[in-house]
């Protein structure tokens, strides 16, 4: 039954009314870097939109899963964007929006840590696991030295199935550990990583 459904759904891409499309405008290529997803894309529509093949769009966004895109991430339209995530940045306001409300200081999100976060959940998808020791980098914390990142304490978050930035944010503040990580004043810095359901925060403090 379910390949059935995989088959359809597949199938509807490219069985998009011609009316509905000569009523989105078409681009000879695509005018910026990054398209945030809206209700109903596919990679096929948005390849379409832009004149880029949808396999290249599949290869440039191995983190969006073809069948469940979510509304209001972003994938990249060319080779030179870089990886960027506003489910990421969704998830670090959340967590400034809580660490604010209880008069804490908000957390950087800086670049570096966020890609290693971004890898760890690659990771946990890729190599199937849902751990925070990972079989490919170790610890969070040797993971985070191994990309050259200095801290003086570091904690991680994990989490695996949740859609949206707001069911993550709630089910690790319904978490006493996990809660405690986001709230804890040491820290001063965070990298969030997401990649097909598979949610990682990265703390540290590093000044």
């Amino acid at each position: 039954m379910i390949k059935k459904l995989v088959a359809i759904t597949f199938a509807l891409m490219f069985l998009f009314p011609v009316a509905a499309q000569a009523q989105i405008q078409m681009f000879d290529e695509p005018p910026f870097e990054h398209y945030k997803v809206s209700r109903g894309d596919s990679f096929w529509f948005i390849g379409q939109r832009y004149n880029v093949d949808y396999r290249e769009l599949m290869r440039l966004n191995p983190e969006i899963d073809p069948y469940n895109m979510q509304v209001g991430e972003v994938i990249r339209l060319k080779e030179s964007a870089e990886h960027h995530s506003q489910f990421e940045d969704q998830v670090v306001q959340l967590v400034n929006r809580e660490r604010t409300n209880r008069g804490l200081q908000p957390l950087q999100h800086r670049a570096d840590l966020k890609n290693v976060a971004h890898r760890k959940a690659e990771d946990m998808i890729n190599s199937n696991y849902f751990s925070h020791n990972s079989p490919n980098y170790g610890s969070p914390f040797d993971m985070i030295r191994s990309f050259g990142i200095n801290y003086q304490a570091a904690a991680e978050n994990i989490a695996k199935g949740q859609t949206t930035p707001e069911q993550v944010m709630n089910s690790w503040m319904n978490s006493q550990g996990h809660r405690q990580n986001i709230l804890n004043g040491q820290f001063d810095t965070i990298g969030v990583g997401f990649y097909r359901g598979a949610w990682v925060q990265l703390f540290i403090r590093a000044r």
